[in-house]
Formats: C-alpha cells, sequence, structure tokens
C-alpha cells in the first residue's frame, strides 16, 4: 500500500525552484554572472509545467475512478 499518491507538479516545480536557487548561489559564490531576468523563464515555466504535470495526473486519477466504479 502506498503511503501517499504521487504529485508530479510539486516535482517539477521543486527541481525548477531548485535550479534557480543554484543559479543564484552560483552568482553568489562568485561562479558566475546571473541575470536576474533570467530567473523569470525559469521559475514562471517550471510553475507551468508543473500545473499541466498535476492537471495530467488528476484526469489520470479521475478516469482510474471512474472505471473501477469510485469517486
Amino acid at each position: 500500500m502506498l503511503r501517499h499518491e504521487f504529485q508530479p507538479g510539486k516535482l517539477v516545480a521543486g527541481l525548477f525552484l531548485a535550479a534557480a536557487g543554484g543559479l543564484y548561489a552560483g552568482d553568489a559564490a562568485g561562479l558566475w554572472d546571473t541575470q536576474w531576468f533570467l530567473i523569470v523563464p525559469l521559475v514562471v515555466g517550471g510553475l507551468c509545467l508543473a500545473g499541466a504535470g498535476t492537471a495530467a495526473a488528476r484526469g489520470v486519477r479521475r478516469r482510474q475512478a471512474a472505471r473501477s466504479g469510485q469517486r
């Protein structure tokens, strides 16, 4: 038995936000220069992909529940 449902949206959002944090950490350490406007598409794109992943997972769960007769 699973302890909880797999939530791909949270995974995707976490990966993109961790990548943005890693870019800023590299900038703070002096390894490279990260422009602020490069982070915005990274974060927004990650949140959009997370929303799409969540919607797809919800659709799959609803379809499986309808086939099994549950709600």
